[in-house]
């Protein structure tokens, strides 16, 4: 009897952020990490659910360069994060810890 190989899709949040409702909840539940890496994540997440050629003409980086810096490998600078950020209709903020 042959046995029948299980295929896998390629997951990717981006597809599960259907709604601005579901963008919000999600950054806000990656917000509460506190993990750069994550963060930087989610933002790509956002970006490939929005749409990532339209945020490059808003942030004046090129797509390649979005892609690098929220790639997991990107450490992007915190000036680059408030500027997507910004484009995506966000801001930054800090809270104390805890709130």
């Amino acid at each position: 009897m042959a046995t029948k190989k299980e295929t896998f899709s390629h997951y990717d949040t981006a597809g599960y952020l259907n709604t601005e409702d579901d963008i919000e909840a999600y950054l806000e539940a990656c917000s509460e990490e506190n993990d750069p890496i994550l963060m930087a994540a989610a933002l790509g997440a956002v970006a490939r659910a929005r749409n990532m050629s339209q945020l490059a003409r808003d942030t004046g980086l090129t797509r390649e360069e979005l892609y690098k810096a929220l790639s997991a490998d990107g450490n992007p600078s915190l000036a680059t994060v408030m500027t997507i950020a910004n484009a995506l209709g966000y801001q930054l903020r800090l809270v104390p810890i805890g709130h």
